[in-house]
C-alpha cells in the first residue's frame, strides 16, 4: 500500500463517514440504496440458461456460471453513491449484501475508483479448490486484489482492520473475509451459506430497511469503534476463525 494512500486513510476516515451521512440526508438515502432501484433482469430459460449455468457448485455451494449478463443470474449491478461502472454479482439477496460490503468500503476505509472493484470471472480462470471459486458463482467480490496480493496479509492498517470487522458483524456471519483464509486472500469477500439459506435472506431485508431510512446503513454516522460494536465484531472473528 503506497504512502499517500495510507496517509489519507488514516486522516480522512472520519471525514469520509460524515460525507456519507450528509449525502444520505441530503437524498432521502436514496443514493446508498443497495441498486434497489435498478431493474432486475429475468432468469432466461431453455438453450440460453444452458448456455450460462455449469451444474457445478462453487466452495460455498452457489452454482458457477460461464458468462455474466447472459441470461443466468449474474449481472452487472450498480453500487450507488461510488464512482464504480458496476460489479457483476449474483442478483438478490447476495447482491444486496455483497454492495453493502463495497459501500462501506468506500465510506470508511477508502475512496474507491473505477475498477478496483471485480466480481464474477468464468470458472476456468479460477481455483476451485478455495474460496476464490465463489467469483464464477457471482457470490464474491474482490476489493483492490492489486493492493491485498493472495497469499499475503498485513495489507491494511489496525483502524481499518476494526472496520471491516465492523462490516462482517452487520452483516452477521454471512459474510466472510479471505484475510482469515487458510491461504489468506485479503481482497477477498464472499458469501458463507448455502443457497435458500433464510439468515442471509433476514440479513438482506435488514440491509434494505436501512437504506430506505435516512442516516441509516452505509454512510451513516455509526461509529465502528464504539466498545459494543467491537464486541461483536470480536465475537463474529472468533466464530468464523
Amino acid at each position: 500500500m503506497s504512502a499517500g494512500i495510507s496517509r489519507r486513510t488514516l486522516l480522512s476516515r472520519t471525514a469520509a463517514v460524515a460525507g456519507g451521512a450528509a449525502l444520505a440526508s441530503l437524498a432521502g438515502n436514496t443514493l446508498l440504496a443497495p441498486s434497489a432501484q435498478a431493474a432486475v433482469p429475468p432468469m432466461t430459460d431453455g438453450p440460453a440458461r444452458d448456455r450460462v449455468t455449469t451444474g457445478e457448485p462453487s466452495l460455498n455451494g452457489w452454482e458457477m456460471e460461464k458468462s455474466a449478463d447472459d441470461g443466468g443470474n449474474v449481472w452487472t449491478r450498480p453500487v450507488l453513491g461510488t464512482p464504480l461502472d458496476g460489479v457483476q454479482i449474483r442478483m438478490g439477496d447476495v447482491e444486496t449484501v455483497l454492495v453493502h460490503t463495497i459501500q462501506r468500503f468506500h465510506y470508511e476505509i477508502d475512496t474507491l475508483r473505477p475498477g478496483d472493484v471485480g466480481g464474477w470471472q468464468h470458472p476456468a480462470k479460477i481455483r476451485k479448490g478455495l474460496a476464490e471459486s465463489n467469483l464464477a458463482s457471482g457470490t464474491a467480490i474482490q476489493i483492490r486484489p492489486g493492493f491485498y496480493p493472495s497469499g499475503q496479509r498485513g495489507g491494511y492498517f489496525p483502524n481499518q482492520l476494526v472496520i471491516v470487522r465492523d462490516i462482517l458483524a452487520d452483516l452477521e456471519g454471512v459474510v466472510r473475509w479471505g484475510g482469515d483464509d487458510k491461504k489468506a486472500d485479503e481482497a477477498l469477500f464472499y458469501i458463507t451459506v448455502k443457497p435458500g439459506n433464510g439468515h442471509l435472506v433476514k440479513v438482506a431485508d435488514k440491509l434494505r430497511g436501512w437504506a430506505a431510512t435516512p442516516g441509516e446503513g452505509a454512510g451513516s454516522t455509526t461509529d465502528p469503534f464504539a466498545p459494543k460494536r467491537r464486541r461483536a465484531a470480536e465475537r463474529l472473528a472468533r466464530l468464523q476463525a
